[in-house]
């Protein structure tokens, strides 16, 4: 699922603001404020012209428009389009949203390493869902020889952040020994985590993944999930 609307806007950047005269940040605002009332006309009457001065939330949100067909036909192409000029200037919403594209072929040809190389640049910003991401196309070989290892790192780094998902796959990993040694309590830990994040599979999983334990495991395997969440999840 691509970048929703309010979370795909980040703060604007400062230059942005010295860039820009007061009229246009006033004609910004006036866009945002017909979106949160549901005129996506004027949002993008507002937006476009913007944009095409080089605003890079408003390049961002064209681009958004365009992707949901907000007040415009609806148009993958388009979307990459604006996307792509914003993710030149650094937007980390632009930078997700268009390797998504990449990866599927949505707008653009498809091409596993132009989306890797956008994943990269959005997750150096922090972007959970790029770290996630990146970690899957390690784990299935796209467009980058199959690394387990490496996909650990970028799970390691989506799941200190709060992914729902990264943790249940780092327990997979350790629970079958991929690109890390084989360790039941680890996996145990990491599935566990995941459930408490209200990822149900990973219960189930973890439940089965008992069957294979002894007790004293199981035991130190849920030490090990309170010490992990003690320490913000960093250093598991």
């Amino acid at each position: 699922m691509h970048h929703g609307w309010m979370k795909g806007i980040p703060a604007f950047p400062v230059l942005i603001f010295l860039l820009f005269s007061t009229p246009a940040l006033a004609d910004f605002a006036k866009g945002l404020d017909a979106v949160m009332r549901g005129d996506y006309a004027t949002a993008m009457k507002q937006f476009k012209p913007l944009a095409e001065r080089g605003m890079v939330n408003a390049q961002f949100n064209m681009g958004w428009m365009h992707d949901y067909g907000k007040g415009v036909k609806q148009s993958d192409k388009t979307a990459a389009k604006w996307y792509q000029l914003a993710a030149e200037q650094g937007h980390v919403g632009s930078q997700y949203n268009l390797a998504l594209m990449y990866q599927k072929g949505k707008g653009v040809t498809r091409d596993y390493k132009v989306a890797i190389n956008l994943y990269k640049k959005a997750g150096a910003q922090g972007h959970t869902k790029a770290h996630y991401n990146l970690a899957k196309m390690y784990v299935d070989g796209y467009g980058v020889s199959q690394d387990y290892r490496i996909a650990n790192k970028w799970f390691n780094l989506a799941a200190e952040k709060g992914d729902i998902y990264a943790p249940s796959n780092l327990g997979y990993l350790y629970e079958q020994g991929y690109g890390v040694i084989q360790d039941y309590r680890l996996a145990h830990m990491w599935l566990n985590i995941s459930a408490s994040r209200g990822n149900k599979k990973a219960l189930v999983n973890r439940n089965m993944l008992e069957l294979k334990m002894i007790p004293a495991d199981i035991a130190k395997a849920n030490e090990l999930a309170r010490e992990c969440v003690a320490k913000n999840y960093k250093g598991c």
